[in-house]
């Protein structure tokens, strides 16, 4: 299983066009500064999460993920979503958006068609805490957005599921165009049957032949691409013992050159210094909400010179101090 996800580089587009400062956004949830200049724009769960609190919280608009995930512009679909409006009908399509889904990130899209309904879901691989809302409002808005498309007409949904309780309720009823329920057991997006089924306006059988090919070969490349930045990132956790692993050091662990081990993370959208980065950032997630360290032991394994060093670092990556992170994770725990 892959442990990336890829960014698409509309987001910042979109995020601009709706006064949204991107590097506001970044800089809160701890990214770095060039990611939408970066070839492939790969992000862990962890991060994409941040990145959506951080939209929210830069945005301060309640509605901010209804309304990125709607696009009229078709010439800015990815072209994996071009191929989904190709095939016959919705259900197709988001069987197809759920194969390319699961083998290009840690996400699912699950989908059931079952008697007069047709449920789609999002699971979230790899999460540690609950998807930020905002990125359930983008996914089920994104969904209306295919749909439409596909059949030419204002298609609405039948309701929208959330697992928690909304503010601005009435206002999101009418961004997706249907009722919205709090308290359910999974956050689902559900349409008519009927809708579901209906041809497609889109379709385009040969267009959807063409592309196929690209997207298996892609697929290829992703998974050889992730499995070896998650190789670096295994090579530099395992020697997170107290000391800050050098290009030098992992290269020699990995049989190659340090230049070929930057040049081959370059090629995969990364950098030595992210994918450290990366590794620090999940051992003290780890570190502080499965062990009793303390911050300054913490701080000792992750290779860092002193517990303030590890302070501003971790506040770079969560937004806040690690002993504000550990007591708010413990919180959600005992809830």
């Amino acid at each position: 299983m892959l442990k990336h996800f890829r960014i698409p580089g509309r987001l910042a587009l979109k995020l601009t066009e709706l006064g949204v400062s991107v590097p506001d956004v970044l800089r809160r949830a701890g990214l770095p500064r060039d990611l939408f200049d970066q070839v492939r724009i790969l992000v862990s769960t962890g991060e994409l999460f941040a990145l959506w609190r951080a939209i929210e919280s830069v945005s301060a608009d309640p509605l901010i993920g209804f309304k990125l995930g709607v696009e009229t512009k078709t010439e800015r679909f990815h072209p994996m979503a071009i191929a989904a409006l190709s095939t016959q009908n919705y259900v197709a399509a988001v069987e197809h958006m759920a194969r390319y889904k699961k083998l290009t990130a840690p996400e699912e899209i699950t989908h059931t068609l079952e008697g007069e309904e047709f449920r789609v879901g999002f699971r979230w691989l790899l999460s540690v805490d609950d998807e930020p809302q905002v990125l359930t409002d983008y996914c089920f808005s994104w969904m209306v957005t295919i749909a439409r498309h596909g059949t030419g007409t204002r298609l609405n949904p039948i309701r929208a599921e959330y697992v928690h309780g909304r503010a601005n309720l009435r206002a999101a009823e009418r961004s997706l165009g249907c009722p919205v329920l709090g308290g359910a057991a999974r956050n689902l997006i559900v349409f008519r049957a009927s809708d579901a089924t209906a041809p497609f306006v889109t379709r385009n059988a040969e267009l959807l032949d063409l592309l196929a090919p690209q997207f298996e070969e892609q697929l290829r490349q992703y998974k050889e691409e992730d499995s070896f930045i998650e190789l670096v990132r295994s090579a530099i956790q395992d020697r997170l013992t107290g000391q800050r692993p050098s290009v030098d050091s992992i290269s020699h662990v990995l049989h190659m050159s340090s230049r070929t081990l930057q040049r081959k993370l370059q090629d995969s959208g990364s950098s030595f210094q992210r994918v450290l980065d990366e590794a620090r950032h999940q051992m003290a997630r780890y570190y502080l909400s499965n062990s009793a360290l303390e911050l300054n032991e913490a701080a000792y394994l992750l290779g860092f010179e002193d517990p303030n060093s590890f302070g501003r670092a971790f506040r770079n990556w969560e937004g806040m101090a690690p002993r504000d992170w550990r007591e708010t994770h413990r919180s959600w725990k005992a809830n």
